[in-house]
């Protein structure tokens, strides 16, 4: 089965009904996805933080999960500051390093980081059946939810076949390199995994029509949106409001700030 270490708890989050939780991170996603200042940017890590914690998800679960994201990133830092034409701010031998380069790099890791943080705490807080209801009934269109429910099912009964597949070959004595043999097993081996999937399928296909599957997933769990649900989507638009407002016009943020505040003496 998926491990899905983040679905219980009993946080403040975890309560939310699942339909306000997909709502905020679709609209946290594209607000971010969008930005480019880094004031911005930093007040969206600052926020996917805080839902982190507001989620109370162990630190020591968490991190674990960015190292691919940050892998790819440490790439970027390692390519874009050398590579993108722009003001030199640095050289090393004939390699200079460029502002431009240097701002792409801090923007893709902060979006990057602050979006995958965000969909921890408001996603992976739920089961992924949970998340499929939660989507049929905010009608999202139905093959979509059926494709995730069941792909979930089913991935890892298509990774036991690999498995299967796997130990045969080694039990044959098969030990991969850098050879025509090799190459020719593995296109086997993917071959009749999408046979077997292709199979499976099927079997699958007759098992729901043989127990009258109409189309539908029922469910006995109802989803409610009470007061509690209400303040947290209200606080996320206004948030989420002024991070696009100061994308947008930043003069006019400061200029609101500093009137709020009072002119300097």
């Amino acid at each position: 089965m998926i491990s899905e270490p983040f679905a219980s708890g009993d946080s403040f989050l975890h309560r939310l009904d699942p339909r306000v939780r997909i709502l905020a991170a679709a609209a946290y996603s594209f607000t971010v996805a969008l930005s480019y200042r880094l004031p911005n940017l930093l007040a969206a890590l600052v926020l996917a933080l805080a839902l982190v914690a507001l989620a109370r998800l162990p630190l020591n679960q968490v991190l674990p999960r960015l190292k691919v994201v940050l892998g790819f990133l440490l790439l970027l830092w390692l390519v874009l500051p050398w590579s993108y034409q722009g003001t030199t701010v640095a050289r090393l031998g004939p390699l200079a390093v460029s502002r431009e380069g240097l701002l792409l790099a801090s923007q893709i890791t902060l979006k990057s980081v602050a979006i995958l943080l965000a969909l921890i705490a408001l996603l992976a807080t739920m089961t992924t059946a949970r998340l499929g209801h939660a989507m049929n009934q905010m009608r999202i269109p139905d093959k979509l939810v059926f494709l995730i429910l069941i792909t979930y099912r089913y991935i890892f009964v298509i990774e036991q076949e690999y498995q299967k597949l796997w130990r045969a070959a080694r039990i044959r004595n098969f030990r991969p390199g850098t050879n025509l043999h090799t190459y020719r097993t593995y296109a086997y081996l993917i071959g009749m995994l999408f046979v077997r999937a292709a199979a499976r399928a099927k079997r699958v296909h007759q098992a729901m029509k043989c127990r009258c599957f109409q189309g539908k997933f029922h469910t006995l769990e109802e989803f409610a949106s009470g007061r509690r649900e209400w303040l947290f989507a209200a606080v996320m638009l206004l948030l989420l409001t002024g991070m696009a407002v100061y994308e947008l016009a930043p003069a006019a943020v400061h200029h609101l700030f500093t009137l709020a505040c009072g002119s300097p003496k």
